[in-house]
């Protein structure tokens, strides 16, 4: 059975940076991809990020590209997603997910397994 478990949301000033961790428990690394989604108030869930192991690299949304950066540690089946030059657009809340696929979907509907989401909020 898949089991994420997401931390490190908080509040953090504009400009600020954020950390956060996926504990992932029950995926195998090679016929799983893992995604990292937000959703912000009176908004639809959108993809952050995305990893396959298969394919050996990771995705971004445009809206984080550059500022993002989404890493892992098999050995410790921890997932990373480090914010940095943090808006207060990216208020929302944060979600780990995993689909039983090889290749790569931001689209919500390819994840079968989710966290429970970690507040972020973006405020002076």
């Amino acid at each position: 059975q898949v089991q994420l478990v997401e931390s490190g949301g908080g509040l953090v000033q504009p400009g600020g940076s954020l950390r956060l961790s996926c504990a992932a428990s029950g995926i195998t690394w090679d016929t799983y991809v893992i995604g990292w989604f937000r959703q912000a108030p009176g908004k639809e869930r959108e993809g952050v990020s995305c990893f396959s192991s298969r394919e050996g690299r990771m995705y971004y949304g445009d809206s984080v590209k550059d500022r993002f950066t989404m890493s892992r540690d098999n050995a410790n089946d921890m997932v990373y997603l480090q914010m940095n030059s943090l808006k207060p657009e990216d208020t929302a809340v944060y979600y780990c997910a995993a689909a039983p696929r090889v290749l790569c979907s931001m689209g919500t509907g390819s994840y079968r397994s989710w966290g429970q989401g970690t507040q972020v909020t973006v405020s002076s």
